[in-house]
């Protein structure tokens, strides 16, 4: 489960067919963090990076405890946290997706693998 980006983290995601799961969890752990964000059913993968990277972009500016809460629920390794490269707030926010998308990728695939 090592991925160079998220475009190869959500090709790998459909050709497994774990796309709409992934999508299931993101919008799953979203609710657990009580914060609201509207991916439609079908919602291709370009467009899922691009309403994540905005959704971050946005906490992180406005909303930081919120993002912090967030990154708690997801489940994001400090130390991986730590290996963002802090240029602008949109790279930060494209790095968390990644980072994000990673947590969760793997979240999807160990209950697939032990589920049965």
């Amino acid at each position: 489960m090592n991925f160079p980006n998220s475009t190869a983290l959500l090709q790998k995601a459909e050709e497994a067919s774990l796309y709409e799961k992934l999508v299931s969890q993101i919008r799953k752990d979203f609710g657990l963090a009580n914060i609201y964000i509207d991916l439609p059913e079908g919602i291709l993968p370009k467009a899922l990076v691009g309403l994540l990277r905005e959704k971050i972009y946005y906490l992180i500016m406005e909303r930081f405890s919120e993002y912090l809460n967030l990154l708690y629920v997801v489940d994001i390794p400090e130390r991986e946290f730590r290996k963002i490269q802090v240029t602008d707030v949109v790279e930060v926010a494209e790095q968390v997706v990644f980072l994000l998308l990673n947590r969760e990728m793997q979240k999807v695939w160990l209950k697939q693998k032990y589920s049965g």
